[in-house]
Protein backbone atom coordinates (compact mmCIF):
# COMPACT_ATOMS: atom_id res chain seq x y z
CA UNK A 1 0.00 0.00 0.00
CA UNK A 2 3.01 2.55 0.72
CA UNK A 3 4.61 1.59 -2.80
CA UNK A 4 1.36 2.28 -4.23
CA UNK A 5 0.81 5.74 -2.52
CA UNK A 6 4.07 6.60 -3.06
CA UNK A 7 4.09 5.79 -6.35
CA UNK A 8 0.71 8.04 -6.92
CA UNK A 9 2.69 10.76 -5.34
CA UNK A 10 5.30 10.98 -7.57
CA UNK A 11 5.00 13.04 -11.00
CA UNK A 12 7.36 12.69 -13.85
CA UNK A 13 7.17 13.60 -16.96
CA UNK A 14 6.94 12.16 -19.89
CA UNK A 15 10.34 10.23 -20.55
CA UNK A 16 12.69 12.40 -22.96
CA UNK A 17 14.69 11.12 -25.60
CA UNK A 18 18.45 12.49 -25.49
CA UNK A 19 20.92 12.53 -28.36
CA UNK A 20 22.06 8.96 -28.02
CA UNK A 21 18.31 7.68 -28.07
CA UNK A 22 18.18 6.90 -24.38
CA UNK A 23 14.92 7.54 -21.91
CA UNK A 24 15.90 10.07 -19.11
CA UNK A 25 13.26 10.24 -16.59
CA UNK A 26 12.34 13.95 -15.34
CA UNK A 27 10.78 14.52 -12.05
CA UNK A 28 8.44 17.80 -11.62
CA UNK A 29 7.08 19.52 -8.88
CA UNK A 30 4.10 17.76 -8.25
CA UNK A 31 0.76 20.00 -8.37
CA UNK A 32 -1.19 20.49 -5.00
CA UNK A 33 -4.64 18.73 -4.46
CA UNK A 34 -5.77 22.12 -2.92
CA UNK A 35 -5.24 25.90 -3.91
CA UNK A 36 -2.71 27.60 -2.05
CA UNK A 37 -5.09 29.11 0.66
CA UNK A 38 -7.09 26.37 1.54
CA UNK A 39 -5.21 25.28 4.54
CA UNK A 40 -5.51 29.10 5.68
CA UNK A 41 -5.48 29.75 9.04
CA UNK A 42 -3.27 26.42 9.79
CA UNK A 43 -1.39 27.14 7.39
CA UNK A 44 -1.13 30.22 5.30
CA UNK A 45 -0.71 30.62 1.87
CA UNK A 46 2.49 32.56 1.56
CA UNK A 47 3.74 29.81 3.62
CA UNK A 48 2.44 26.86 0.91
CA UNK A 49 3.77 29.23 -1.99
CA UNK A 50 7.30 29.66 -0.46
CA UNK A 51 7.48 25.40 0.47
CA UNK A 52 5.99 24.17 -2.47
CA UNK A 53 7.32 26.84 -5.21
CA UNK A 54 10.14 27.73 -4.14
CA UNK A 55 11.68 25.43 -1.52
CA UNK A 56 9.98 22.03 -3.01
CA UNK A 57 10.49 23.41 -6.75
CA UNK A 58 14.47 23.87 -5.47
CA UNK A 59 15.05 20.25 -4.78
CA UNK A 60 13.30 18.72 -7.60
CA UNK A 61 14.98 20.84 -9.87
CA UNK A 62 18.63 19.92 -8.38
CA UNK A 63 18.04 16.04 -8.28
CA UNK A 64 16.99 16.38 -11.92
CA UNK A 65 20.56 18.03 -12.44
CA UNK A 66 22.46 15.72 -10.42
CA UNK A 67 20.76 11.85 -12.08
CA UNK A 68 22.07 13.42 -15.82
CA UNK A 69 24.78 10.66 -16.56
CA UNK A 70 24.67 8.28 -13.95
CA UNK A 71 22.53 5.17 -13.06
CA UNK A 72 19.49 7.28 -11.59
CA UNK A 73 18.60 8.45 -14.52
CA UNK A 74 15.92 6.75 -14.93
CA UNK A 75 15.18 5.33 -11.90
CA UNK A 76 12.20 5.96 -9.79
CA UNK A 77 12.02 8.17 -6.76
CA UNK A 78 11.75 5.47 -4.03
CA UNK A 79 15.20 3.51 -6.18
CA UNK A 80 16.84 7.11 -6.18
CA UNK A 81 15.83 7.17 -2.74
CA UNK A 82 16.79 3.47 -1.30
CA UNK A 83 20.16 2.81 -3.62
CA UNK A 84 22.18 6.67 -3.45
CA UNK A 85 23.74 9.04 -0.90
CA UNK A 86 24.92 12.23 -0.64
CA UNK A 87 23.18 14.58 -2.68
CA UNK A 88 21.64 12.76 -4.97
CA UNK A 89 19.95 11.19 -1.92
CA UNK A 90 19.62 14.50 0.16
CA UNK A 91 17.44 16.03 -3.01
CA UNK A 92 15.75 12.56 -4.05
CA UNK A 93 14.74 12.37 -0.08
CA UNK A 94 13.57 15.60 0.35
CA UNK A 95 11.52 15.84 -2.91
CA UNK A 96 10.09 12.63 -1.70
CA UNK A 97 9.04 13.85 2.20
CA UNK A 98 7.79 16.99 0.51
CA UNK A 99 5.61 15.08 -1.61
CA UNK A 100 4.54 13.25 1.45
CA UNK A 101 4.09 16.26 3.43
CA UNK A 102 1.99 18.19 0.90
CA UNK A 103 -0.16 15.63 -0.58
CA UNK A 104 -1.49 14.36 3.00
CA UNK A 105 -2.95 17.65 3.55
CA UNK A 106 -6.24 18.54 3.13
CA UNK A 107 -9.11 21.70 3.24
CA UNK A 108 -12.05 18.60 4.76
CA UNK A 109 -9.41 16.43 6.58
CA UNK A 110 -8.90 16.01 10.21
CA UNK A 111 -10.22 14.17 12.48
CA UNK A 112 -9.79 10.35 14.03
CA UNK A 113 -9.30 7.89 11.70
CA UNK A 114 -11.34 5.09 10.61
CA UNK A 115 -11.13 1.36 9.69
CA UNK A 116 -7.91 -0.28 8.97
CA UNK A 117 -5.97 2.40 9.78
CA UNK A 118 -7.88 3.01 13.24
CA UNK A 119 -7.74 -0.40 13.87
CA UNK A 120 -3.92 -0.62 14.03
CA UNK A 121 -3.02 2.74 15.81
CA UNK A 122 -5.45 1.09 18.59
CA UNK A 123 -3.69 -2.28 18.09
CA UNK A 124 -0.02 -0.59 18.38
CA UNK A 125 -0.61 2.31 20.56
CA UNK A 126 -3.50 0.96 22.65
CA UNK A 127 -5.76 4.20 21.40
CA UNK A 128 -5.82 7.59 19.25
CA UNK A 129 -4.68 9.36 22.28
CA UNK A 130 -1.61 7.11 22.92
CA UNK A 131 -0.68 7.26 19.59
CA UNK A 132 -0.94 11.35 19.38
CA UNK A 133 1.63 11.77 22.10
CA UNK A 134 4.13 9.37 20.68
CA UNK A 135 3.34 10.95 17.43
CA UNK A 136 4.32 14.76 18.40
CA UNK A 137 6.83 13.58 21.23
CA UNK A 138 8.80 11.66 18.01
CA UNK A 139 8.39 14.84 15.68
CA UNK A 140 9.45 17.48 18.80
CA UNK A 141 12.18 14.83 19.97
CA UNK A 142 14.03 15.16 16.45
CA UNK A 143 16.91 17.83 15.87
CA UNK A 144 16.07 19.88 12.15
CA UNK A 145 12.73 19.79 10.97
CA UNK A 146 10.92 16.72 13.23
CA UNK A 147 9.67 14.99 10.02
CA UNK A 148 7.73 11.62 11.42
CA UNK A 149 5.76 9.57 9.41
CA UNK A 150 3.00 7.11 10.19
Amino acid sequence: MLTLCLSLLLMITNSQITDKKEKVMKFELIQLPYAANALEPVISKETIEFHHGKHLQTYVNNLNNLIQGTKFENATLEQIVAESDGAIFNNAGQTLNHNLYFTQFSPYGGGRPTGALSKAIDETWGSFENFQKEFVAAGTGLFGSGWVWL
